[in-house]
């Protein structure tokens, strides 16, 4: 089970004396600080009266003027969501960690996202004041459910999150017994909505469909993956699924595990993650001949993102944030640096014109095919 949320001042509540878990009493003072600047910081991202509408009309796409972040609904549903949110971070640091969510939070981002298999599973430890994980459960087991998130509640500080999100289907439990239970979740108030996490379009009109029949709650929002290099399943398959029945993509990995970052174009360098043993599989998908092809390719790409005045991760982040089904793309890093260069894609969505996005098309030559286009 994984939980998500976007930041909202309301759902934020100071610590009660002696509430503070182990984890975090060894750290009072930083608690304190990074609530304190997570709380203001929300209030700002959250600010509606900082927003000037946009051009897109579908997306009802707003800009925050002091942050500059953009700001779309999560699919159809009432949620507003930052374009960029902050999804799992490669460092074990609990210093590291909190100069990523602080950056995170004064750049206008509202949505952050954890899981239980987040660093290692260690992210109870490195997100302690904000990020929680709680332990993998049947969504048929509804008390069990209902205590491990009342659980998860606490540790966070919060009285609700925004976003609960099912990871995969459970291939044992009907489907019926996966949405009441996540009905019964929002219907306790724990929750504002619920999404699924590496489900296919079939099963989510499944839910749908069953969510209707039995007058329950259906899914608002979608996560999957996509960038250049994997896009069927968002391009294709969910698009019918915004347009009929309003479920948005919360896409995470844009930069495919850090194969667009172009730093494996000469090889894998001693400090990357795919340098490390629990990372073989990437090694060996870089080294491909397959890989080797993409990195070609992701050379040429260098050039039109030369012309934008922008790097490459950032054109890949922007790229992804084309589809107008797409609500947010999560971004993993593990330094400020990163992060800091990452945000900046936010400049370059203006740039992506259909021009712009044709060549990218051109050179990747793996448009699949759809009914209809969705680019902006």
């Amino acid at each position: 089970m994984q939980v998500s949320f976007a930041c909202t001042d309301h759902g934020l509540k100071a610590p009660r004396n002696g509430e503070h878990s182990k984890q975090n009493s060894t750290s009072p003072n930083t608690a304190s600080q990074a609530r304190a600047r997570f709380r203001t910081v929300a209030l700002i991202a959250r600010s509606l009266g900082s927003f000037t509408h946009r051009y897109h009309h579908n997306l009802k796409e707003s800009t925050a003027k002091l942050t500059g972040m953009k700001y779309r609904n999560l699919g159809k549903s009432g949620l507003r969501v930052s374009c960029l949110g902050l999804g799992e971070t490669f460092s074990s640091l609990c210093q590291v960690a909190e100069q990523l969510m602080t950056i995170a939070y004064e750049s206008g981002v509202n949505l952050f996202d954890t899981a239980e298999v987040y660093s290692g599973g260690n992210a109870s430890y490195v997100f302690s004041l904000i990020l929680q994980f709680f332990q993998p459960m049947s969504y048929s087991n509804i008390s069990f459910l209902t205590s491990g998130l009342k659980g998860s509640l606490q540790r966070m500080q919060l009285e609700y999150v925004d976003v609960v999100f099912a990871n995969r289907t459970d291939s044992n439990t009907p489907m019926e017994e996966i949405v009441r239970a996540m009905t019964h979740v929002i219907n306790q108030g724990m929750s504002m909505y619920w999404g699924t996490s590496r489900w296919s379009a079939m099963e989510i009109m499944e839910a749908y469909s069953v969510a209707r029949q039995f007058n329950l709650i259906p899914p608002v929002c979608e996560q999957a993956e996509y960038h250049f290099f994997q896009r069927e399943k968002v391009e294709t398959q969910l698009p019918e699924l915004y347009h009929k029945i309003g479920v948005g993509v919360v896409s995470w990995s844009p930069l495919a595990c850090g194969i667009i970052t172009g730093k494996y174009e000469n090889g894998i360098p001693e400090t990357s993650r795919a340098s490390m043993k629990p990372y073989q599989w990437l090694r060996e998908k870089i080294m491909s001949e397959d890989g080797r092809k993409q990195q070609a390719k992701l050379k040429e790409l260098t050039h039109i993102a030369e012309k934008l005045g922008c790097t490459l991760p950032q054109l890949a982040i922007a790229w992804c944030l084309r589809n107008e089904g797409v609500s947010s793309v999560l971004l993993g890093s593990s330094n400020p640096t990163q992060l800091t260069e990452n945000l900046g894609a936010i400049q370059v969505i203006p740039k992506m014109t259909a021009g712009i996005a044709s060549e990218v098309d051109h050179i990747l030559g793996n448009r699949p095919h759809s009914k209809r286009d969705y680019h902006h």
